[in-house]
């Protein structure tokens, strides 16, 4: 790796939202890696659910505010930040009005109001982003966990390719086990050509409705590497990493965890 700084974009992350095998891994793999003295930085959706007084959340104002456009209509960004105790691992959260609540819901967002996922998830991802620049942070990988984050390398490689951040970053994602059902709204992939990718970059969901299977292949086609995340996850996902012919990290257990990812990272 060019330096030690490693950068989790995560769907969630325990204790922040309650436990789950998604939640939990998204906090035992970035905490192993701390441990190991890497620099670590995880990023998750600020969802209505996450008790800010609780977990101690604070807005970060000099990297709010600025605006990002999603079918011609501003949304502006929110950061908030914690530290994950005892660990003091950063977790920054990705805010906004539109896209996710200020109040306890019954579920999180993109299970509650998935008819604004593609929209979500545009966001989310945008976010994260672009907040890192504003840090001017430079991270040698980039792991993306849960599907929210399946455009970070469609982003990462077509749209910030030559951004300094990102120009040598080497791009993980995972294959979990947390499916989405139904299809992304019929207007996504106009959406994503409005925010300057071509029919060519976006052929994996050029033919119809985006559904969980599409969503994950547009976002193994741009990784530099794949790794199965969870025992259990749909085999097509692992028959098409495997197809591709790039680096493939098949599940591993908790012992060892840290170290056989850093192995992983070191021969992207």
């Amino acid at each position: 790796m060019d330096n030690n700084k490693i950068l989790y974009i995560a769907q969630e992350i325990s204790p922040y939202l309650p436990q789950s095998p998604l939640a939990d891994i998204s906090r035992i793999l970035p905490q192993a890696i701390l441990e190991k003295g890497y620099e670590v930085r995880s990023f998750m959706p600020k969802y209505g659910n996450i008790n800010e007084r609780r977990n101690q959340l604070h807005e970060v104002i000099r990297l709010s505010g600025m605006n990002i456009i999603i079918d011609d209509t501003d949304h502006q960004l929110i950061i908030k930040v914690a530290t994950l105790q005892p660990s003091r691992m950063q977790v920054y959260f990705i805010d906004n009005d539109d896209y996710f609540q200020h109040h306890a819901v019954k579920d999180i967002e993109i299970r509650q109001t998935p008819e604004d996922n593609d929209e979500r998830i545009m966001f989310y991802v945008r976010g994260v982003i672009e907040t890192v620049k504003k840090l001017r942070w430079e991270p040698a990988v980039i792991q993306n966990v849960g599907w929210i984050t399946a455009l970070a390398p469609l982003y990462l490689k077509k749209i910030y390719e030559s951004d300094p951040s990102f120009r040598s970053s080497k791009i993980v994602y995972s294959l979990v086990d947390d499916k989405f059902e139904g299809t992304l709204d019929p207007r996504f992939l106009d959406k994503l050509l409005m925010d300057g990718f071509s029919k060519e970059d976006l052929k994996e969901i050029a033919d119809g409705p985006v559904d969980y299977l599409a969503l994950n292949r547009l976002a193994m086609r741009y990784a530099d590497g794949i790794a199965q995340l969870m025992p259990d996850v749909d085999p097509q996902l692992v028959e098409y990493a495997e197809s591709l012919g790039i680096p493939f990290l098949p599940y591993q257990e908790e012992e060892n965890l840290a170290q056989n990812y850093l192995d992983f990272y070191n021969n992207l």
